[in-house]
């Protein structure tokens, strides 16, 4: 099993009863209101307060939440709460870049091996009277519930009145009453494990964790502001934070065995074994997150890694995207346009740049009548319409002829070319899949979709050579391309922006050459965002306007469309609008209303 192992010399602390008194800590006092309240829940949140050498660590400040605006700290030293169960300490390190993600939970403060030890071979009897579980939750339903049958709660009063209780090395107190205990255990006694409050709330936590969870990983995977989990082989436990970027977490593998084990029931708890043979593991998690495993030394040099990259279970918006700054006012009123009109679009750039991200949340400019198809390999695409028919590949299972066999993402998008979409949506394009794409748009049916590409140049010439070769005359069938990059910004921080908006405006077979416009370009100097295709764009003037009935003698009203675009969009936003199916709401009720 992976160890963990605080950045400091911490003060030894003891289980505190539940019902402790809080005004006599000085610790509780110069907590926040907002903390007081969580730990009142969370009383091993306190205990861990009392582990920290405050003198040298510092004192953390509480924060029931994280904002955005947080980016700016330097050196954070501060604890929020993910749940009852689990908050977690950013607290500095004065000799690394990265700064410590510390998971603060109920079992942090001793081991309680002996314990489980003893209340599993008692469970192992009782389960046995239970229907095998159909799903995750009644798996934890049942453990939970016989847990409470196999453990008998006592005080830390009746506890010191001759009933002992588990001390931190895993050993039972008072009056020989462990040997005691153990004895009848061992010769079949029905005696209840004696446990205090404090020692039962680990217990549930440990044994949910790591029998029906993904053990050390699931505090990492409940929080909401990790983006990236990453297990890179012995040492440390990596992690990307929405706020804090880089960061290292204290629980780290030390030992090849307990890895490859480790990564061996994991694949098992997922339901896709690995093996010597099959040492790759690509998968998706019950919330959506991407797994990826490779098992064994041979192929990992560092030992055994783990990658889960985190679902978010509700997308970000177009509105709390121009918060982070990812793009402006303008630049969404312009992808607005573009994707009511149908427009095709392709949101292009390196891994980790946030190209899902950004075509998730100008879905929302689909109009919401339509029919929308989607495909990908693994499922992340989330989509506000009702009607919207979600497809994904599925892998051939076996050799043997007869076997499941393999669906891919190009027999998806050609019968989705039969399903009469408004909009086809492809997760990513990789290979031969993207030919059919272009035929699609050929035939009129709006698409979009993100692509590996560093330029516009290289996003055509992958398109237009192998495997892809979509033909050079399809091109500008493609009426615009969004470029994400994760850059650094004026202040040295890595930040996600859309660097640029470009538009194809077709191909010379004489030249065998592509023209485009840049319509939009990210200043690195400043962190803003120039319009340098006003009054110049082909797609508004060339492509929309004719399809909403502007004369050519009056294109240049787009312009003003665009803006009064962008003053909506901001006065959505001002009224206090900014979630994602918010945003859907509100615009769904405006086109039902007429308002545009």
């Amino acid at each position: 099993m992976p160890s963990t192992e605080l950045p400091f010399e911490h003060n030894k602390v003891e289980n505190k009863d539940e019902s402790c008194d809080l005004s006599q800590c000085g610790l509780y006092q110069i907590l926040s209101q907002e903390g007081k309240e969580h730990v009142k829940k969370s009383k091993h949140v306190l205990q861990y307060l009392h582990m920290l050498p405050l003198d040298t660590v510092g004192t953390p400040k509480f924060y029931p939440k994280l904002t955005t605006k947080m980016k700016t700290i330097k050196r954070p030293n501060l604890i929020y709460p993910v749940n009852q169960d689990v908050a977690v300490h950013i607290c500095p390190d004065k000799e690394d870049a990265r700064d410590f993600y510390i998971p603060i939970e109920p079992n942090m403060f001793n081991n309680y091996d002996r314990l489980i030890d003893v209340v599993e071979r008692k469970l192992s009897v009782l389960v046995a009277n239970y229907e095998q579980p159909k799903n995750k939750e009644e798996k934890k339903e049942i453990l939970l519930k016989c847990i409470d049958e196999v453990c008998e709660v006592k005080t830390e009063t009746n506890a010191e009145s001759g009933n002992g209780k588990w001390n931190g090395n895993g050993k039972w107190n008072g009056n020989g009453k462990f040997l005691k205990f153990m004895h009848e255990f061992r010769n079949g006694s029905d005696e209840k494990v004696p446990v205090t409050p404090f020692e039962l709330k680990a217990l549930k936590y440990l044994m949910i964790r790591d029998r029906v969870d993904l053990g050390v990983l699931q505090p990492f995977l409940n929080d909401p502001n990790i983006e990236d989990v990453s297990c890179s082989g012995l040492g440390h436990i990596f992690i990307e934070h929405k706020i804090f970027e880089s960061l290292k977490a204290p629980v780290t593998f030390v030992d090849e065995e307990d890895l490859d084990d480790f990564v061996m029931k994991l694949s098992e708890k997922i339901g896709k074994p690995l093996t010597y043979r099959v040492p790759i593991l690509d998968s998706v998690l019950p919330d959506g997150s991407r797994i990826n495993i490779v098992y064994g030394k041979d192929i990992s040099k560092k030992g055994s890694n783990v990658t889960v990259r985190k679902f978010s279970e509700t997308p970000y918006s177009v509105l709390e995207l121009i918060e982070f700054g990812t793009f402006d006012y303008i630049m969404a009123a312009y992808f607005w346009i573009g994707i009511y009109e149908a427009m095709n679009c392709l949101v292009i750039g390196e891994t980790a740049s946030g190209k899902t991200t950004t075509m998730n949340a100008i879905t929302t400019f689909i109009p919401p009548m339509s029919k929308i198809v989607s495909i990908e390999e693994t499922p992340e695409l989330q989509v506000p319409h009702h009607n919207w028919i979600r497809e994904v590949t599925r892998p051939k299972q076996g050799k043997i002829e007869g076997e499941t066999a393999g669906v891919e993402m190009f027999d998806l998008l050609k019968a989705s070319l039969r399903q009469r979409p408004n909009e086809i949506i492809v997760g990513e394009i990789r290979g031969v899949e993207g030919n059919i794409l272009f035929q699609g748009m050929q035939t009129g049916h709006p698409a979009m979709s993100t692509f590996h590409a560093a330029t516009v140049e290289k996003l055509i010439q992958r398109i237009t050579g192998d495997p892809i070769n979509v033909p050079k005359t399809y091109i500008d069938n493609l009426n615009f391309v969004v470029m994400q990059n994760a850059v650094r910004g004026p202040d040295g921080r890595m930040l996600r922006r859309v660097t640029s908006v470009s538009e194809i405006v077709g191909f010379d077979p004489a030249t065998e050459t592509f023209s485009f416009i840049e319509v939009f370009r990210w200043n690195p100097i400043n962190d803003t965002f120039e319009f340098v295709g006003n009054m110049n764009s082909y797609m508004l003037e060339h492509r929309i306007a004719p399809k909403k009935g502007i004369p050519s003698s009056d294109v240049r009203k787009m312009y003003k469309i665009l803006e009064k675009r962008a003053r909506i969009l901001k006065k959505i936003h001002d009224s206090g609008v900014r979630g994602f199916y918010e945003l859907f709401a509100v615009l769904s009720k405006m086109e039902s209303e007429g308002v545009s």
